[in-house]
């Protein structure tokens, strides 16, 4: 069966394509129309569809919408009822649940040629629960926990996975949801509600749970596998805090005992559920399964052996679920997930034929790995864009922002790079068989989703990496299914001694991670990164922009001179170098880059631009 599955109604809009219950590609809309988290989560964007990113996957595949034989979109209208009924207040829902009843029309209107009659709604916490029970690799019979905002009538499922069937074994009624109560703090700390809750964690290591006790009386487990928590009195526990405020301890220690009073419901939830199923596996989804701290927690004192998340926990995730669960239900059984690169990516040729449109200088090294751990060990910041890009919030090798961890500063260099707040903590990747010498806690842990204490000998080598609690929150990096990154940080480590590299998302503030080519050299051009490597190429800031340019390089097509000869402009080829396949580009006296006519011949300037970004 040819299955593509579909998120849209509230946020993270994505796509998802499942062939004969193989995963073969998933992305998110943010990556290709560039706004971030596809769209704002408010009834009057419910219409939209991931139409790009549903292109996308079925070009990947080769197929047209009418190949299809069903499509999983991942919220059923029959099992909501009205907002106030629920306890909401949300006056415009009901027109959510209209566009969602049209949702056949919208998909079939953005894939022509899809026939609206296969669309099948799946209920929301299925979606999230599949995505999660069906797609871990090695679950067997497992149990599943589903935590976020809200889906049709509930906000939240246990469950259990028995063969390739997903049995619901409690959910969670609204108003009462874990998710919704950490969006209002989000919300009222100053942050973007549906976006920054990360940034509420991140807070939470600054302060102290003094307010647990009386947070506890308004979020709680019941002890039947639910939970209470509605109606929480913010502005009585702290006061709010305006957006370009700058945060207090106050707000620090509210974010905290809001992360511990999370944390105690989580974990009596997963208690509960073993009790009723003695499984040795979780697997967990819904976008409170993103809080990588209330995951450590579960897996360090819950009763499982152990824990997998979906690294698209988020509602992108139900996008595959859906695909899954209508795939299981076609008699297939679904393969689990090989990894999470599932989005775009691009040949070698092509790449090379981006930079040369760009118009940009490159280099071809023996091998990228290498030149870039030398770049890191030098201190230098390097963009990282290899492979197909990651399926959900977090870089995972693939796009990149890399810098050495053994200088404290470079967390605070790095912050401004990514113009975001200075508490942001960035993230260590160290190769599987290195982990547990440097981090305490659940491994392998490939997807950053869990957080480890370091080992207190290493904490003064990596301060970068340190979180001020002595944490970090770490991916570890398996050679066999990430051999270049596995290369780049062998080779980090004989040139200065440490197994780790700093790892964050490459991407700006309220920009999304990332994508393609062109995403890559507008974050390189605006941004002081020092260079880019994308595929096996090198594009070197001191190269690129005037000030440490070489004296120049020649743009000629065909072979490139010698060493130490005249190019077109009159400068020389450096003899190490900065020149790509083709000879590279080359800069007149005032540092410009000079741009090839399809003869070989140069020409003055594309309006300077080039030379002048980023400075």
């Amino acid at each position: 069966m040819r299955i593509l599955g579909i998120n849209a109604l509230f946020h993270d809009p994505a796509a998802a394509l499942v062939i004969d219950g193989r995963t073969v590609a998933a992305a998110e809309e943010e990556r290709f129309s560039r706004r971030k988290h596809g769209k704002r989560p408010v009834p009057f964007s419910a219409w939209e569809v991931p139409e790009k990113a549903a292109a996308w996957c079925l070009e990947q595949a080769g197929l047209r919408p009418q190949d299809l034989d069903a499509v999983a979109y991942s919220f059923d209208p029959s099992l909501a009822r009205p907002a106030d009924a629920m306890g909401l207040h949300d006056p415009w829902d009901h027109l959510r649940l209209t566009y969602a009843r049209e949702a056949p029309n919208f998909l079939a209107t953005a894939l022509p040629g899809l026939d609206p009659g296969i669309v099948r709604f799946v209920p929301h916490h299925m979606a999230h629960a599949a995505s999660g029970a069906l797609a871990a690799p090695g679950a067997g019979n497992s149990s599943v926990l589903v935590l976020d905002g809200r889906g049709e009538a509930t906000s939240h499922l246990a469950a259990r996975r028995t063969g390739d069937r997903i049995e619901p074994l409690y959910g969670q009624e609204l108003p009462h949801s874990l998710g919704l109560v950490y969006e209002e703090l989000t919300e009222h700390l100053g942050f973007l509600r549906s976006s920054d809750e990360y940034k509420v964690m991140a807070l939470a290591s600054h302060g102290r749970p003094r307010m647990l006790a009386e947070l506890r009386r308004h979020v709680h487990p019941t002890g039947d596998g639910g939970f209470r928590a509605a109606g929480v009195p913010w502005a009585e526990l702290s006061r709010p805090r305006h957006p370009d405020e700058a945060w207090t301890q106050e707000h620090a220690d509210l974010a905290a005992s809001a992360q511990a009073c999370l944390e105690e419901t989580l974990l009596d939830l997963a208690r509960w559920l073993h009790g009723r199923t003695g499984d040795r596996v979780l697997t967990m989804a819904g976008g409170v399964a993103l809080n990588c701290v209330a995951n450590s927690r579960i897996a360090r004192e819950g009763p499982f052996d152990r824990v997998w998340v979906q690294p698209a926990a988020g509602d992108a995730g139900t996008a595959l679920g859906g695909a899954l669960l209508l795939a299981a239900a076609g008699g297939e059984s679904p393969e689990p997930m090989a990894g999470a690169d599932l989005g775009r990516g691009w040949s070698d040729a092509e790449l090379e034929a981006w930079l040369k449109a760009a118009a940009v200088p490159f280099d071809r090294p023996v091998d990228i790995a290498e030149t870039v751990a030398e770049a890191l060990a030098r201190d230098e910041i390097v963009a990282w864009f290899q492979g197909r890009a990651e399926y959900g919030p977090r870089a995972l090798g693939h796009r990149s922002l890399l810098a050495h961890p053994g200088h404290s500063g470079n967390l605070e260099r790095l912050n401004d790079v990514k113009g975001r707040e200075q508490f942001r903590p960035v993230a260590p990747m160290v190769l599987v068989e290195r982990a547990a010498e440097v981090f305490d806690g659940p491994l392998p842990s490939p997807y950053m989703l869990f957080v480890h204490d370091v080992a207190p000998q290493w904490r003064d080598r990596i301060p970068a990496v340190v979180h001020v609690d002595g944490t970090a929150r770490i991916q570890t990096v398996d050679p066999a299914a990430e051999p270049l990154v596995a290369r780049m940080l062998g080779r980090f480590e004989r040139l200065t001694g440490l197994p780790v590299v700093v790892n964050t998302s490459l991407n700006t503030a309220g920009r999304p991670m990332v994508d393609d080519p062109r995403d890559a050299l507008e974050c390189f051009g605006s941004a002081p990164v020092d260079m880019l490597a994308i595929g096996p190429f090198a594009v070197r800031r001191a190269a690129f922009f005037a000030g440490g340019r070489p004296d120049a390089v020649t743009v000629r097509a065909g072979r490139a001179p010698a060493p130490g000869t005249r190019t077109a402009k009159g400068g020389r080829r450096p003899a190490a170098g900065l020149s790509g396949p083709d000879g590279g580009m080359a800069w007149p006296p005032d540092g410009t880059p000079v741009v090839p006519h399809a003869d070989g011949t140069a020409n003055g300037t594309a309006n300077g631009t080039a030379g002048e970004a980023g400075r």
